[in-house]
């Protein structure tokens, strides 16, 4: 069962050093680690390396994919695609995005989506970037009101672009759920 996915938004290259330091972080974050390639990471990320203490009585370390892709890192493909129907994101947040990371949650409980959401603030914390997450209608008006938020849409599948701040303060949010 496939389960939440947030997309960081970069404006260039991540330098190897910041990826680098974002592979020691997820070592010592993770249960288990494997890396792809660089940049493409199989986790069982510990929920309690991110504060997580309640984890429903299910096993506290979720599996996730992290990808970071577009040129000369991989994927290129794979980011085309992602970004090929995309808004206008210039005009959204003051960049055309060259790359991204996919944080990708192998599984679909309430804490795999807490363990999404924070995992992807973490992430942001050591490389930058914006959040891209899609939203069900119910979920605008709730989103409306918190902290960093850059830019959202309202089409047919509304969605909201923020930070780090944003990401930690909307998974507080008593029911908090994002989208597969």
């Amino acid at each position: 069962m496939s389960g939440p996915v947030l997309v960081i938004e970069l404006a260039e290259a991540v330098p190897h050093s910041v990826i680098q330091r974002l592979r020691e972080f997820l070592v010592r974050s993770s249960a288990g680690f494997e890396e792809k390639r660089v940049g493409k990471y199989d986790l069982h990320i510990r929920a309690d390396s991110l504060g997580i203490t309640d984890t429903a009585g299910v096993d506290g370390r979720r599996p996730i994919l992290v990808s970071l892709m577009g040129p000369g890192i991989g994927d290129e493909a794979t980011f085309e695609a992602e970004h090929a129907d995309e808004a206008d994101q210039e005009s959204l947040l003051g960049f055309t995005p060259t790359h991204a990371v996919d944080v990708i949650s192998f599984c679909n409980r309430p804490v795999d989506h807490a363990v999404t959401a924070l995992l992807t603030a973490a992430i942001m914390d050591v490389i930058g970037g914006v959040a891209s997450a899609e939203l069900r209608e119910d979920q605008v008006p709730i989103v409306a009101g918190l902290p960093g938020i850059v830019a959202t849409t309202s089409d047919a599948w509304p969605a909201v672009y923020g930070s780090a701040e944003f990401l930690r303060a909307w998974s507080a949010h008593p029911g908090f759920r994002l989208l597969k």
